[in-house]
């Protein structure tokens, strides 16, 4: 069973917002066993919407709409639904008594739009939403089935969890279709295909291995699908089984580069290691103007074992705050060993941490030299007992350094912590 994805609306076309709606939608499928064989993006015209609509029906079996269901008068979807469709459009009494309640429940007047929200075309089954205005639509013509969805991301991630992909596993039943993923970093995406190449080669016919790169990450991901037939009543738990014992496999050949499966971040695991170690755990950040913290913080709870951190910019930050000595900034420079060294040493009291992560480094564009090019970057981890330190030469694009620092000098304080350096 094949599906589109068809995203309205002019704000896609011009960049003024990204469909993340899609990229979430095509995950829930396929998570599910349903084949997403296409995307399109149309404009807000009832010639566009109609084209988009008929183009995806010529190779799917369900087309997914969203966007353009709201109540101003540029929304245009439902009507041209129903036009499309050969309905008359009517006064929907639930949807208005629902968005009536809720309207009292936070003590704000009902609008006038409310009933142009609910006159619904007669030929679709309404989705109720509940967590929104406007209701989602499905429909039915010449065997397949036509969603349409309200575009706001919690709304359609809320229809489509509680109505649409329950509708569709009931009205096409598929094969079942497992995921296991290994995170990895410290290693591209090349170097690791050498080093399991034996591995993928042996595969079943029946499961396949992606290659998902980010910067300073690969993300390898099983997928196994049950292919024979007839599919037993046990296919599910096989298939689960089977990929059990290749994603442990997998993870027996690279331990060093895996730190994480599934959903699981980098910063989430650093932080799990650090509060089943009840260690405080503190940055001293140059180059990355505290991303790393950044990191760390975006983890709920991280107050258990992140104190703080202290940017250090500037030489003067690193000498008042620090303590980094001037003889050390003058004879090795700031973007250099000894200096991330002394950074942790600083970091450790001044935080009152167990452990300190420090980074000095040349983000870019400009400031590098024939001996330290952009993209330098030092780090060093340590304790009160010992310190660790790494020289990295990422690029020349400031972003993408800052970023690469703070995934490096993650995997390193994670490798510190279960004594892999």
């Amino acid at each position: 069973m094949n599906i589109h994805l068809l995203t309205i609306g002019d704000e896609i076309l011009i960049g003024q917002i990204i469909d993340t709606n899609s990229a979430w939608m095509s995950r829930q499928l396929n998570l599910r066993g349903f084949r997403v064989t296409g995307k399109s993006s149309v404009s807000d015209t009832r010639e566009a919407i109609v084209d988009g609509l008929e183009q995806a029906a010529r190779f799917a079996d369900v087309v997914i709409m969203t966007g353009g269901l709201g109540p101003t008068k540029d929304d245009i979807t439902k009507k041209t639904l129903a036009d499309h469709f050969g309905s008359s459009m009517s006064f929907h009494q639930e949807t208005y008594d629902r968005m009536a309640a809720y309207f009292a429940k936070i003590g704000r007047k009902l609008p006038d739009a409310a009933v142009i929200q609910a006159t619904l075309p007669d030929a679709a089954a309404v989705l109720t939403n509940k967590v929104g205005s406007a209701p989602g639509m499905w429909f039915e013509r010449a065997g397949k089935v036509f969603v349409s969805l309200p575009g706001v991301p919690f709304e359609m991630e809320y229809l489509m969890s509680a109505e649409v992909l329950p509708r569709l596993s009931a009205r096409f039943p598929g094969r079942p279709i497992a995921h296991r993923t290994l995170r990895t970093a410290g290693e591209g995406e090349s170097n690791i295909a050498k080093r399991i190449e034996t591995f993928e080669d042996g595969l079943p016919e029946n499961v396949k291995l992606a290659y998902l790169p980010s910067l300073g990450q690969v993300r390898l991901r099983l997928t196994g699908k049950w292919e024979a037939d007839p599919v037993p009543p046990d296919a599910e738990a096989k298939l689960n089984a089977l990929l059990d014992t290749k994603i442990a496999e997998l993870h027996a050949i690279i331990p060093d580069l895996v730190y994480g499966r599934d959903e699981e971040t980098l910063e989430q695991v650093v932080g799990a290691l650090l509060r089943e170690r009840n260690l405080q755990f503190a940055t001293a950040e140059s180059c990355t103007g505290g991303y790393v913290a950044h990191l760390i913080t975006s983890v709920p709870g991280a107050s258990d074992y992140f104190p703080g951190s202290i940017v250090s910019y500037a030489n003067s930050a690193k000498e008042g705050l620090l303590g980094v000595r001037t003889e050390t900034l003058t004879r090795f420079g700031a973007v250099s060993e000894e200096t991330v060294r002394e950074m942790v040493a600083g970091a450790l009291p001044a935080l009152n941490a167990h452990l300190a992560l420090a980074i000095s480094g040349i983000a870019g564009p400009d400031g590098g030299t024939p001996d330290k090019p952009v993209g330098t970057v030092w780090m060093a981890v340590g304790d009160r007992n010992r310190v660790v330190s790494e020289k990295h030469v990422f690029g020349r694009d400031r972003s993408k350094n800052i970023q690469l620092a703070g995934v490096y000098g993650l995997n390193l304080v994670r490798k510190f912590l279960l004594g892999q350096v």
